[in-house]
């Protein structure tokens, strides 16, 4: 990978995805005319009503899909397979409820190469590794606990770890705090800006959380119903680092209502808006 000479990191151009041949023939796509470019460190969300093809343009981003049409460039190479620079975490935490919370932390670690041929040579380093992000993420003292021992809220922390321990370059995050209580979620959004601030990975959120969207993110895309396509960009000026004290001011407030109504919109009409 040549990130020195890749002027994004995300880029998407002219993307189209049917899920089959048979639907490619009747033109039925799942989503359509995808065109994205995503700085180096950037955070971007992805927001708009259920069946859109958030969760689609995720599979693609990863290289667990490929494009019926258009092409996809990631650190500026061509996504040909699933990509081993991204870690994932999901709105289930999925953790394997026989492991401890640092060994669920390390799983990645033993599967993808070229850790998995080290693994056991190196087994203290990660170790040490996991220990650490997890304390970071406010889960020392659990590290040797079970799933089962763990709240909601602890297990998603968890999951990030896990998705960052093999120390990816992009975070592709599916929903990932939408079954947590109000207050567990915020404690978790900062976490993931601190976590974003040191380690300037690239972040992909998909949310129904308009909140959620605006406190984290740079940049803030709405996709149309299905097939889906992004309609409106919104860029979030808001300097770092975010206190949640950002969230009760008009200035923040405006911008969520802003997206709300363009989904609005889109739910009433099925109507395309412009960027």
């Amino acid at each position: 990978m040549q990130s020195v000479a890749a002027p994004y990191f995300v880029d998407f151009r002219d993307v189209w995805l049917a899920y089959n041949d048979e639907l490619l023939a009747q033109n039925h796509f799942a989503v359509e005319a995808i065109d994205l470019q995503v700085k180096t460190g950037e955070f971007i969300a992805i927001v708009g009503p259920s069946g859109c093809g958030k969760s689609t343009f995720m599979k693609l981003a990863t290289g667990l899909r490929m494009p019926s049409m258009g092409k996809i460039l990631i650190d500026g190479q061509p996504v040909t397979g699933p990509l081993k620079i991204s870690g994932m975490a999901f709105q289930s935490p999925s953790l394997l409820p026989w492991r401890t919370t640092v060994d669920n932390v390390l799983l990645p670690l033993e599967i993808v190469e070229p850790h998995r041929s080290q693994f056991k040579t190196k087994r203290k380093e990660y170790e040490a590794r996991a220990r650490h992000l997890l304390q970071k993420v406010g889960l020392g003292g659990y590290e040797d606990k079970f799933p089962w021992q763990l709240s909601g809220g602890m297990q998603q922390r968890a999951s990030i770890c896990r998705a960052l321990i093999h120390e990816p370059q992009m975070l592709l995050l599916d929903e990932p705090f939408g079954a947590l209580d109000a207050f567990t979620r915020e404690e978790l959004w900062c976490i993931l800006r601190d976590l974003h601030a040191e380690q300037q990975f690239n972040v992909i959120l998909v949310t129904h959380d308009l909140r959620e969207s605006v406190f984290l993110a740079d940049t803030v895309y709405v996709m149309s119903k299905s097939p889906g396509r992004f309609v409106v960009r919104r860029d979030i000026a808001f300097p770092r680092p975010r206190d949640l004290e950002l969230t009760y001011t008009k200035a923040f407030t405006d911008i969520v209502h802003e997206l709300r109504g363009h989904i609005g919109a889109m739910r009433q009409t099925g109507a395309v808006i412009n960027q």
